[in-house]
């Protein structure tokens, strides 16, 4: 960049630039990383867009790391993610998360990793699937990454496979190439692990997955006309190698393994040196034999392993480092070398422990989070019950009736209201007591929410009135709903709550049709006009307008039946059979209908 030129605010341009920074981030060699950042840096910093903003702290972050600068990369991370807020929640989002979850793991601030690496996660689980970007595929990747070295293996080969996946459907060659180059490297790794705990049977499934995705990237590059980095060859190559080791194929893979690894000890860097050792030191391992039949290999896999330790060290690559120190200590002690053996397994021992040490820390203060968003969820809920229960009864109170009669679309389908009302409630109170009074709320709630159709909505409103809502319902269903509730409240047996009478109730009902729709105000007040009109005719009894709409009323009470409103109310010309379900041969024709 030249001193003075103007700043780059192209999107298109940014967006390469932010590529070429993440293609420089993942290789061996940080110095090619800080040169292009050093170039472009001012680019990024002048772009006003929070998006811009957060990936130049990312990318400063890195080169603090690069020189071991490890306060003044989470610095940065910190204020990346403070510009990351004001992002949109998509996949963009998520890789720069998943980014900064690997700069965290790499500077040994696991427990920061782990959350970046969630919320990442969760970010990549809202993209739909039909959405395939760079973006979500690069999210995977560095998802990947950033688990494998939080020791997730399992769930680093689930990102590598999802990523792979969005790279298919991108049809992007190098996109597709890598993340194959990453699932094989992920399945080889988890089979080593496997191997180590005794379970041959799936080391060998997962070295041959390891195997296939190699095999496919080798074809995909053959194919096409593009060519990999030669540092991403031979990492393959070294990743074949090792998958071939672990499937059982050590002869034939040994010279293969030893050329690629002459030409990364003169070539590549140190990170991929200390891979290529580690990976050729467990093929001689294994070609050595067990400790009581060492061959001449034992020596040179030892000599290798101290390389490869050498390594990760230098680049801080802890996890591979603690392979490596616990490897040398078997080998060592294989070899005879006690005293060399004991010096490695007690450095693997100090090393272990205090990883032990943070991941206990990291667990007991998730464990404490979880217990406490718990808590708060248990408290919400409790607050959200109390504020739309009615302690008494356990219906929806007032203000939650008045929040549902708020959404409802008087428009769109008919809905009937009913406010119920129990006669004489007073007399209860002052001839027995409040207790009483308590109970008769109780048992009718109960009455409602036993009689009323499937899909009505109970509330208590306030007293001893309650508020019915009809969905989808026409005058005559709500007439007759409320009838078989009337009706049930007669018929219930209220000596059980020591009361010296019956309880009745009076019910008022307004309607609504999309040809001429009513606010929910205007249909309650309708309703309670008719609930009242209902007790004034002597209550026990459902009110309602005419059918013909006139605006004169009809009444129902309690020696009219559920045929004689059908009658009524529907026209139907013969008698029914008792009960509240149509009987198979008694379906309303044509000429039962005036």
């Amino acid at each position: 960049m030249t001193t003075g030129s103007p700043p780059l605010v192209d999107e298109a341009a940014l967006s390469g630039l932010r590529w070429d920074l993440l293609t420089a981030s993942d290789q061996d060699d940080a110095h090619s990383f800080t040169d292009l950042l050093t170039a472009v840096e001012d680019h990024l910093s002048a772009a006003a867009d929070p998006r811009w903003q957060a990936w130049s702290h990312a990318f400063t972050a890195r080169r603090a790391l690069a020189e071991h600068d490890t306060e003044g990369a989470g610095h940065q991370v910190v204020a990346a993610r403070a510009a990351a807020e004001d992002c949109p929640a998509d996949a963009e989002r998520a890789l720069l998360l998943a980014y900064l979850s690997y700069l965290e793991v790499t500077g040994n601030r696991f427990e920061v990793a782990l959350h970046l690496a969630v919320d990442a996660s969760l970010l990549t689980d809202q993209v739909p699937a039909d959405t395939p970007s760079r973006a979500l595929h690069q999210a995977h990747h560095w998802l990947s990454l950033a688990l494998t070295r939080l020791d997730l293996e399992e769930l680093a080969v689930a990102q590598a496979l999802r990523g792979h996946r969005v790279a298919a459907a991108l049809e992007d060659v190098p996109a597709r190439w890598q993340l194959l180059r990453l699932c094989a490297q992920q399945h080889a790794e988890l089979a080593q692990t496997v191997h180590r705990r005794g379970d041959e049977d799936r080391a060998a499934r997962l070295a041959a997955v390891a195997l296939r995705c190699s095999f496919s990237a080798t074809e995909l590059g053959a194919e096409s006309d593009w060519e990999p980095p030669d540092a991403e060859a031979d990492l393959l190559a070294v990743v074949h190698g090792w998958a071939l080791t672990l499937a059982g194929d050590l002869e034939d893979t040994l010279p293969a393994l030893r050329r690629v690894r002459d030409r990364i000890a003169a070539e590549g860097g140190p990170w991929l040196r200390g891979y290529a050792d580690l990976a050729l030191s467990r093929l001689l391992s294994r070609i050595a034999g067990p400790p009581d039949a060492m061959g001449p290999h034992a020596e040179e896999a030892a000599e290798l392993l101290h390389a490869a330790a050498t390594a990760f060290a230098g680049v801080g690559d802890q996890r591979r480092y603690r392979q490596c120190l616990l490897e040398l200590g078997r080998s060592t002690a294989a070899l005879g070398r006690a005293s060399e053996a004991l010096h490695w397994l007690e450095a693997y021992r100090a090393d272990t422990v205090r990883m032990h040490h943070r991941s206990r820390e990291l667990w007991a203060e998730m464990f404490v989070r979880r217990s406490r968003l718990r808590e708060a969820e248990r408290q919400t809920a409790l607050m959200r019950r109390h504020a739309l229960e009615d302690p008494l009864t356990g219906l929806g109170n007032r203000r939650s009736a008045e929040r549902r009669l708020a959404e409802l679309d008087t428009a769109d389908a008919p809905v009937a209201l009913a406010v119920v009302d129990i006669d004489r409630f007073k007399e209860v109170n002052d001839r027995h007591s409040h207790l009483h009074g308590d109970a008769v709320l109780r048992r009718l709630a109960d009455l409602l929410r036993v009689h009323c159709r499937t899909g009505d909505e109970v509330y208590r409103w306030a007293g001893d009135e309650f508020l019915v809502v009809l969905p989808a319902a026409q005058e005559a269903q709500a007439v007759i709903a409320m009838e078989r509730l009337r009706a049930a409240v007669v018929a219930c047996d209220w000596r059980e709550l020591e009361l010296d009478g019956d309880v009745t109730v009076s019910i008022g009902i307004a309607t609504s049709h999309p040809s001429a729709p009513r606010t929910w105000r205007e249909l309650f007040d309708d309703a309670d006009l008719h609930l009242f009109t209902a007790k004034r005719s002597g209550r026990d009894r459902v009110r309602t307008s005419t059918p013909d709409g006139e605006g004169a009323a009809a009444t129902t009470g309690p020696h009219t039946s559920v045929d004689d409103l059908v009658v009524e109310l529907l026209g139907a010309r013969r008698p029914r059979t008792p009960g509240w379900a149509f009987a198979p041969d008694d379906e309303l024709d044509g000429d039962a209908v005036p």
